[in-house]
């Protein structure tokens, strides 16, 4: 389960001080498949990291599977992201001068895994995502599709129980965009729990439910019913 209570986040580098998430709490259970969705600068970014253990909120407590997240050390909050935790960016991040599979293999290769057992899971992973032929490949020599399915089986590499995706169709064209989408329902479907911030409607509605983020607080859409939403705002 992943949860907040009460979780705010204010930047104060400029004056005046602006709230980015105020006063929010929320719940989201084992196996949901959640998209959040709201104008630029709502803090929906912001709300994702915070639930990956990435940015420490201002005030309020941050949990995965009943551990405070911001409680631990940051070893140890760098190692439970590892062990619980995959991410999807829009950008990929992937490392230019590495092939597809050097790039999945890059995961294990941290958790320790011996270098046969990165390669037979890094190639069974490709091979899911229909790139088996492009193995050797470096991120220049692949479309922008083949990238973020490279950057897909990457996120796997440690077998996540929860996936975060920060708007991981947002540079494609709609046919990938439906693939993509269609991935995260399979890894979904898995008893993974997957929690998608996007701006497209189309791509918000395949998820199971929705969160809305307005001016630092959430109100909801669809069935919520694995969803304890306070604070909601009308958009």
């Amino acid at each position: 389960m992943l949860k907040m209570e009460a979780v705010t986040k204010t930047y104060n580098h400029r004056r005046p001080a602006i709230d980015v998430l105020s006063d929010v709490s929320l719940e989201i259970t084992q196996g949901d498949f959640v998209s959040i969705v709201g104008p630029s600068g709502s803090g929906k970014s912001t709300l994702l990291l915070m639930l990956g253990g990435m940015l420490s909120p201002s005030a309020g407590r941050v949990e995965i599977d009943g551990q405070s997240i911001y409680d631990l050390a940051p070893d140890q909050r760098a190692a439970l992201r590892g062990r619980k935790i995959g991410f999807v960016f829009q950008t990929f991040s992937l490392v230019p001068y590495l092939s597809a599979l050097e790039n999945v293999q890059m995961p294990l290769l941290l958790a320790g895994f011996d270098e046969q057992d990165q390669k037979k899971r890094a190639v069974r992973l490709l091979e899911r995502f229909g790139l088996g032929d492009r193995l050797e490949h470096k991120p220049c020599e692949l479309s922008v599709g083949q990238q973020q399915r490279v950057a897909l089986a990457r996120m796997l590499a440690n077998d996540p129980g929860v996936i975060l995706a920060d708007e991981p169709t947002g540079s494609l064209d709609p046919e990938t965009s439906a693939q993509v989408v269609g991935f995260l329902d399979q890894m979904n479907q898995d008893g993974r729990t997957v929690v998608m911030v996007t701006h497209d409607p189309g791509v918000a509605s395949r998820a199971k439910r929705t969160l809305k983020l307005y001016d630092g607080r959430i109100s909801h859409g669809g069935t919520m019913n694995s969803i304890s939403v306070q604070n909601e705002t009308p958009m």
